[in-house]
């Protein structure tokens, strides 16, 4: 069924006080809740729906005010919970008229939603955030047009992987399946197993790698032992052999992959969409995640820097071949044209749409420039600190969602809930420009 949406009404309650009674209603979250148009959200997520009998889904207002506060408060979905009971301002933003002393949806309720609408219905948080800018005039439309793209990474909750660890893991994985379907092993290797890990863990600190190297072929022999022996107890029961087809599969690449070989390799049992991505940092040589593409506007507006579009890009592409995708993107995000893309050296040899072939200029280029294009080049380091931003109170720094639909899901959501962020400071600062006008012709006047 299609969720049944909340309208606000003038209902009073003998027992309870309603939420615009209690609470400051200049606050910058009433403000915000007041600017987005939540019609919008529930026309776009409401085509998820169909009419069909059923239970109906949650308020299209409550869930997506909560997974605006997620992002905006750098809050996980427990402590979202836990925020959302206590602050009645949370409350009113999500559409509830009076405080509610319990919660009124489950935990699960948002992996699911978020799971329900994907990338591409989320992107509406992300439009409806710069729409709620333009409105509030934290941000003019004409800005829209010129936009600085770069590339970060989104690492992924994995831990850091070693070959060692890897093959333990998998074989513990194993091992773990086989006692929940009661497939008996001849040898599970468990104690040994963890030794040996143990010991390569000890010889590898110690720079000693010839026996570092022995522990790691008992590790390698331990796990292949387990998977033949899988294999002999499997055949002829076609519902053992479905259920260890994945877990056999990984644990063999896992088995098999090299060093230096070419192509994907698994670097996380749960999470084996991850990719190692190296950006030449000196820091940190390596992070396994995801490569994010994230655009901000080249013209700081009155509101701050917004960004404009943020997408996962799987695969680990070359930088310039991503504006073949990027761009047709944003401008469908935007509703605009973009007159002027900026972007570092690594673009280089870009593939961009050939509309825009030569409105993407990249850092060292010679030719077709301008004083203004010089000076807006400028402008092309403003989107570090914006993606610092990202990643360090938006939940982009470390991403907690599953699959590849979740790195995906996240990268919106943070550049929505930045966006966000950026909105609440401008509405205080209104705010307080209003009260200091109010406030200064009585000053004179006392004077």
């Amino acid at each position: 069924m299609r969720p049944r949406e909340r309208r606000e009404t003038s209902e009073q309650d003998l027992f309870r006080s309603r939420l615009d009674q209690i609470i400051d209603m200049k606050h910058a979250l009433v403000k915000l809740a007041r600017a987005i148009d939540w019609g919008f959200l529930e026309q776009t997520f409401g085509a998820v729906y169909t009419d069909k009998p059923g239970q109906p889904p949650l308020p299209t207002r409550l869930m997506a005010g909560l997974a605006i506060l997620k992002h905006t408060y750098d809050l996980s979905d427990e402590a979202l919970c836990d925020r959302w009971v206590e602050n009645p301002y949370f409350q009113y933003f999500c559409g509830e008229e009076f405080f509610q002393h319990a919660l009124v949806f489950d935990r699960s309720s948002l992996t699911r939603w978020r799971q329900r609408m994907g990338e591409d219905k989320l992107k509406a948080l992300l439009q409806e955030s710069l729409a709620v800018a333009t409105r509030t005039e934290a941000m003019k439309p004409s800005d829209l047009a010129r936009v600085v793209i770069d590339t970060t990474v989104q690492p992924k909750a994995v831990m850091f992987p070693t070959d060692a660890k890897l093959l333990n893991r998998a074989r513990e994985r194993l091992v773990r399946l086989t006692k929940k379907l009661g497939v008996s092993l001849r040898q599970s290797y468990a104690r040994v197993g963890k030794l040996a890990l143990i010991k390569h863990q000890r010889y590898a600190h110690a720079h000693q790698f010839k026996r570092a190297n022995r522990s790691l072929r008992k590790l390698k022999t331990y796990l292949g032992r387990v998977i033949r022996d899988i294999e002999r107890r499997i055949v002829g029961n076609e519902d053992l052999r479905e259920a260890f087809v994945r877990p056999l599969f990984l644990a063999r690449r896992v088995l098999e992959q090299e060093r230096r070989q070419r192509g994907r390799k698994v670097y996380s049992l749960h999470a084996p969409e991850v990719e190692c991505i190296g950006k030449g940092k000196a820091h940190r040589p390596y992070e396994f995640g995801v490569k994010v593409s994230v655009a901000t506007t080249v013209k700081h507006s009155a509101g701050g820097q917004f960004v404009t579009h943020a997408a996962a890009l799987p695969g680990n592409p070359y930088d310039g071949h991503t504006l073949a995708t990027v761009i047709p993107q944003m401008q469908a995000l935007i509703g605009n044209i973009l007159d002027r893309c900026i972007t570092d050296a690594g673009y280089r040899g870009h593939n961009a749409p050939p509309d825009h072939k030569f409105k993407v200029y990249t850092a060292g280029q010679k030719r077709r420039l301008t004083p203004q294009i010089k000076r807006e080049f400028k402008r092309r380091a403003a989107i570090e600190p914006v993606i610092g931003h990202l990643k360090e109170h938006h939940r982009m720094g470390r991403n907690y969602l599953a699959h590849a639909s979740g790195d995906a899901i996240n990268a919106v959501l943070a550049a929505a809930g930045y966006n966000f962020r950026r909105l609440l400071a401008w509405l205080r600062l209104l705010l307080l420009r209003i009260l200091i006008a109010f406030s200064l012709p009585t000053q004179l006047k006392s004077v």
